[in-house]
């Protein structure tokens, strides 16, 4: 135990970029039994345009998500920044009885308050929220909690606040998230990936997925894929899930 204690020490005052090699010298990933399996992260959609400026439900988002529900969506996470608490909480309890319906999860992006009111399945967070730390000790033992991470270092990170899975990207670039930064193309995916497999921490893939490149993600180890405009802005909601499910097919079954 001193060994690891006087090894973690000097990781922090030197601050070394890891590598996939050097992760397992740092950390090591608890057992415990997973709140998320990687097959439910396989098509994971990301709300957009829930409700209006006033509040407003719009029933056409919500039918999208149904659609793609059908379609094979097994993760909704509820991300509507313009929302105020109060409207997120009305939006997030209806948002929940649709997604049970289909026995999928729904988790609550950034907002642990109102994950909590709603009694979400679980949390997704960025590195500018609050801690993955802070977030475990909220929500408990029982809920499902996503990180975003750009790099490895992130993800170990992630990792030791006992995330279930990080999304990593903007694996493409995204005009859907403002905040997305720079893409790390398939390249920079794959190097997390490697490093995650140590931990024995599932990835999402996000940031300009689509039917179109998803497969590259997928390649790369990619338990899932997250996406928003792909879905909800498409014609038909429940081919475009399906359309991602299937490049899945079979995967889970090795």
């Amino acid at each position: 135990m001193l060994g690891f204690q006087t090894c973690a020490l000097a990781a922090r005052r030197q601050r070394p970029r890891l590598s996939s090699s050097s992760v397992c010298r740092f950390v090591s990933a608890p057992e415990r039994p997973p709140r998320v399996e990687p097959s439910e992260l396989a098509v994971y959609l990301v709300t957009n345009g829930l409700a209006d400026s006033s509040g407003a439900l719009n029933e056409r988002a919500f039918l999208a998500v149904e659609q793609a529900l059908q379609g094979g969506v097994s993760i909704v996470q509820l991300r509507e920044k313009n929302m105020c608490a109060r409207d997120l909480v009305r939006t997030g309890r209806r948002l929940k009885r649709l997604v049970h319906a289909y026995r999928a999860k729904l988790l609550v992006n950034d907002r642990v308050d109102v994950a909590l009111a709603i009694d979400a399945d679980g949390v997704h967070v960025g590195q500018d929220d609050l801690s993955a730390a802070d977030v475990r000790r909220l929500i408990g033992l029982d809920r499902v909690l996503g990180v975003s991470a750009g790099t490895v270092e992130e993800a170990v990170q992630a990792s030791r606040d006992s995330a279930d899975y990080v999304g990593v990207g903007s694996v493409f670039g995204t005009t859907s998230k403002s905040d997305a930064g720079d893409p790390i193309g398939v390249a920079g995916l794959e190097q997390i990936i490697d490093s995650c497999r140590l931990l024995r921490l599932p990835v999402v893939a996000i940031g300009g997925i689509s039917s179109a490149n998803a497969e590259a993600c997928i390649q790369a180890g990619a338990s899932g894929v997250a996406v928003i405009s792909a879905i909800m802005d498409a014609e038909d909601p429940e081919a475009a899930a399906r359309s991602l499910a299937r490049l899945y097919i079979g995967r889970f079954a090795e």
